[in-house]
């Protein structure tokens, strides 16, 4: 069953998350990850819209997903996004 990685990110420091943003790609692509939602335009239907970025990623499962963010390569790339933006990030399960 496929799993879900939603990240929302308000960007503090661009110049530092520019440098985040291609190693963290690369890391999900080498963990068998896609992008599904990168950025983009948002519409709010109810409640508040997220301050930043929305990124959904998609994993083949949950232990995969969570194998990649647990990672030590994705644990050196996350300590340049520190300070660099302010993060909401969490898994959930999908569905066959």
């Amino acid at each position: 069953m496929a799993a879900y990685v939603i990240y929302e990110g308000e960007v503090l420091d661009p110049e530092r998350y520019e440098d985040y943003k291609p190693k963290a790609a690369a890391s999900i692509v080498a963990a068998g990850g896609r992008y599904l939602v990168r950025g983009g335009e948002v519409e709010v239907l109810e409640g508040e819209a997220p301050a930043g970025r929305t990124v959904v990623l998609e994993f083949s499962t949950m232990q995969a997903a969570r194998a990649w963010y647990r990672s030590e390569e994705y644990n050196e790339i996350r300590k340049i996004r520190e300070g660099a933006a302010r993060v909401r990030m969490y898994i959930v399960d999908g569905f066959a």
